[in-house]
């Protein structure tokens, strides 16, 4: 296990996350927020010291990373990130109890949007710039940033590609253009251009800067952190639609739009996984307006409710414009199913996946073929290319894992004596990445009075959801720490 080559890249980050809680050190200063100054310089001087520490002693690292350490790698960073992180609400004072400062963090990073707040509007707007900025941080991953303006190397492709595939989202990654780090750069064009782009109309619909702001933040990131204790409800219905579309576009895997930038429409048109989307986004939207039509005074709240809400829960966004625990049992089963599907692969949303819920349909589809015809060889095939049986064997590690995970889970929190809906959607809303559950942590409410046991599992939770489990769960294996 090469650390010193680990503890120099998580020094790198660390340098990175101090930088950018300057602007929220900015807004505060601009407020005359006296309390959350003193938070963000306490802070920003620890994360310093903490990267300047780990680069001094790993400055003669050796080069050689392979993927254990790509995975340890990632694991241990947004570990460290988000204990960091937290400081500010700490310091402050503003979230008093660490734990509850943790989880708020991890939440933010992990484009959850899990709270512990009561009152968001509480916080002083330095505070409420940090929190959705973790949104946008996390949603495409604080590494692949690292990796994007970091100085170019010919042989940094290794490393490159074993971090990127522990913190990208989805069954599988692969390059965009011959080099690694190129990749990277053109992920994160898009991710500026697509938020740049939501702040722009959210601004011609004339909400506040701040809140344009941190409401494209929390959309980019499908994290869902609101500045208002309402989320987007007090906002207007064009407001509302404009989150709607944005939410969808930052589902859809960014490698879409990269062809589409070099004019390859019909392999966007054929490709599978974005039909599947849009086909379970459609008939989502359409079955809720039905059963919800005779809750509002038209059929267009109606519709624009049931966009809204199937967009937030299945980009795992988590914003919200109505109390959807109160629909229809058959519309909250929806949501339900949604929660665990999730978006597209390569994208910011989190769950299951659309990509992952395709395959997994293809593969039993061809083992239920094969019992049929045992003689005949069956293959699975996604837009037209064969499905190497290791990226099967590796989703049904995935499959089982995670069933695992919500199974155990479910029961730890329990404990608490909530009702069994409200402690299973928690479960699920974390895991998965959406934020609020049903019932007692359905959108009117949060998860502080979870006990700090059931915060810790659920803190695991969002951190082994947004890291697709592996770089989490190798970090409790006995082997991983072997010496080979």
């Amino acid at each position: 296990m090469n650390y010193r080559m680990m503890g120099k890249f998580i020094g790198r980050i660390l340098y990175v996350e101090a930088v950018f809680m300057l602007p929220a050190l900015l807004i505060s200063i601009y407020g005359k927020e006296g309390q959350t100054i003193i938070g963000f310089v306490i802070s920003i001087a620890i994360t310093l010291a903490t990267a300047a520490v780990l680069s001094f002693i790993c400055r003669k690292a050796k080069k050689g990373f392979y993927a254990r350490e790509g995975l340890v790698c990632v694991g241990i960073s947004w570990i460290v990130m988000s204990l960091l992180g937290c400081l500010p609400f700490y310091f402050s004072k503003e979230i008093p109890h660490f734990i509850d400062a943790l989880f708020e963090t991890v939440s933010g990073f992990t484009t959850t949007g899990a709270s512990i707040l009561s009152d968001v509007e509480a916080l002083s707007k330095g505070n409420l710039y940090w929190r959705s900025f973790t949104h946008w941080l996390g949603g495409m991953g604080v590494l692949v940033f690292v990796l994007a303006i970091g100085r170019g190397r010919e042989k940094s492709d290794g490393y490159t590609m074993h971090l990127l595939r522990a913190e990208s989202p989805g069954p599988k990654v692969e390059k965009l253009v011959p080099r690694m780090k190129d990749s990277a750069k053109i992920l994160y064009f898009i991710y500026v251009f697509l938020t740049i782009l939501n702040i722009i109309f959210l601004l011609i619909g004339r909400m506040p800067l701040f809140d344009a702001v941190c409401t494209a933040f929390g959309t980019a990131g499908t994290g869902g952190f609101g500045i208002k204790n309402n989320s987007i409800a007090g906002y207007s219905p064009y407001l509302q639609n404009v989150c709607t579309v944005f939410m969808l576009l930052f589902g859809v895997n960014f490698s879409c739009y990269f062809m589409l930038f070099i004019r390859q429409v019909r392999n966007v048109v054929k490709d599978e996984e974005l039909r599947f989307y849009l086909g379970v986004v459609v008939g989502s939207i359409l079955l809720i307006t039905w059963n919800i039509s005779g809750m509002y005074a038209s059929f267009g709240e109606s519709l624009r409710h049931a966009s809204f809400q199937v967009a937030s829960i299945m980009t795992t966004t988590g914003f919200a414009t109505t109390d959807f625990d109160l629909w229809p049992s058959f519309s909250k089963a929806i949501l339900l199913g949604l929660m665990i599907v999730g978006a597209c692969a390569g994208s910011t949303g989190g769950g299951f996946k659309c990509g992952r819920t395709l395959l997994l349909t293809k593969s039993l589809r061809r083992n239920v073929r094969q019992i049929l015809h045992p003689q005949k060889v069956q293959v699975v095939r996604v837009n037209g290319q064969m499905v190497r049986e290791g990226v099967l064997d590796n989703m049904n590690a995935y499959v089982a894992a995670y069933a695992f995970i919500v199974v155990f889970s479910f029961i730890v929190i329990s404990i608490d004596g909530f009702s069994p809906m409200t402690n299973f959607s928690a479960v699920l809303a974390c895991f998965n990445n959406i934020g609020p559950g049903l019932e007692g942590v359905g959108p009117t409410c949060n998860y502080g009075g979870y006990s700090i046991l059931s915060k810790l599992l659920l803190i695991i939770d969002m951190l082994a959801g947004r890291l697709e489990i592996f770089p989490i769960l190798i970090l409790f294996s006995k082997s991983t720490w072997i010496r080979r």
